[in-house]
Parts: C-alpha cells; structure tokens; sequence
C-alpha cells in the first residue's frame, strides 16, 4: 500500500517541488496552502505522515497543524519543515518527531522521512497500536473483532453438528412407518389363513 503524506506550506513551489519528489518515491501525497487547510484534510483524510511548515498565516501556524494531528486517532509522524533553525527542545515541545531545515538534500530528506516512518510505526506497535490501511487501530478494537470472529465461528460448528442430528432423527422416521406397514400385512394374512377350507358335499 503506498503511504499517504499531507505537506502544509504556504510556498506554492516548495509544495509543488516535494510533492513531486515524494510521488516518484511512491508515497501518495496531498497539499494544503494554510494550517488552516491542513487542519481541514487532517480531519477528513487519514495520514501516515504530516510535514508542514511553521511560519504560514502567522509565526506558529505550524503548531496548530502539529496539535490537529496528534489529535487525529490514526497517529500520523509529524516532522516540522522549516528554514528558521529551531532548538531540538523546542520543536519536541511543539510535538514534532523530527526537524526538517530546508532547503535539504532530495535523498537525505527522503531518507529522514522513510526513518521517521519506520522508527514511528514500531513506536506505535511498543505502545499496543497497530497501523492499518487506513492509519491506525488501537489494539484492543483489534482483539474484539478478532474475538467477534472466533465466536461466529464457534457458533457455525454448533449449528453445524445440530443440523446432521436432525437429519438422523428424521431418517429414522420412515422405516417405523415402513414397520408398522408391514406388520399390518402380516396380521391380515394370518386372518385370511386362519378360516377353516369350505367342504362341498355330493347329493
């Protein structure tokens, strides 16, 4: 399945550049101009990856992206793009997985997005959340389907040992009613032997 990243920047031809680069890598992406529209397709659409910039509609327009995706149930990686230098606190505190400075190396910053992808999905399966097609699933929603699925087919194996008992039961019916026949047959032949033979008598 290819990997689903939003990019959020307000630079047209940084956005048009990365999307490029990432398609021909064999991610699918998708692109907002504003935080305000990253907020938007983070809630309609699931991710495996946020990059989005901090200085957009307004110095850190970047954390309101940021914050809309660590809201998001399907826990994408967040990695902060920016060309302004940050402390490695700072980003972290904002809650950004990694730094992105631009402008940056097509293959480093392929290899940064493909390690972030990695290192975030065994950090989701550490703490009991499995990806999904579509993002993530919590493990326990796993368990219960998995357990739902158990009991239907138990379910199938009960009913399916009660089905050849009725068919038995029924099999048994017509040679009891094949016996009794018979056994009426047999009574009236012995009626029709039993009467004594008819003598004539010559005059």
């Amino acid at each position: 399945m290819r990997r689903r990243i939003l990019l959020v920047d307000d630079e047209v031809a940084v956005l048009l550049t990365l999307k490029a680069v990432l398609e021909i890598s064999g991610f699918e992406v998708d692109t907002a101009a504003s935080a305000r529209e990253g907020v938007s397709k983070l809630h309609t659409r699931e991710y495996q990856m946020l990059i989005t910039d901090m200085r957009m509609e307004h110095d850190v327009a970047g954390v309101e992206v940021i914050k809309a995706a660590r809201a998001a149930a399907y826990h994408p990686a967040v990695a902060l793009l920016t060309a302004f230098p940050v402390a490695e606190e700072d980003w972290q505190e904002m809650g950004a997985d990694q730094l992105l400075v631009k402008p940056m190396h097509t293959r480093l910053l392929l290899q940064q997005i493909e390690d972030l992808i990695n290192s975030h999905e065994k950090k989701l399966a550490s703490m009991g959340i499995m990806a999904s097609s579509e993002g993530a699933l919590p493990f326990e929603s796993a368990k219960k389907d998995a357990t739902t699925k158990t009991a239907a087919r138990a379910a199938k194996k009960v009913a399916a040992k009660k089905a050849p008992a009725k068919k038995k039961s029924a099999a048994k019916k017509p040679p009891q009613k094949a016996a009794r026949k018979t056994i009426r047959k047999t009574k009236s032949s012995t009626k029709k032997t039993a009467k004594p033979p008819v003598r004539r008598t010559r005059t």
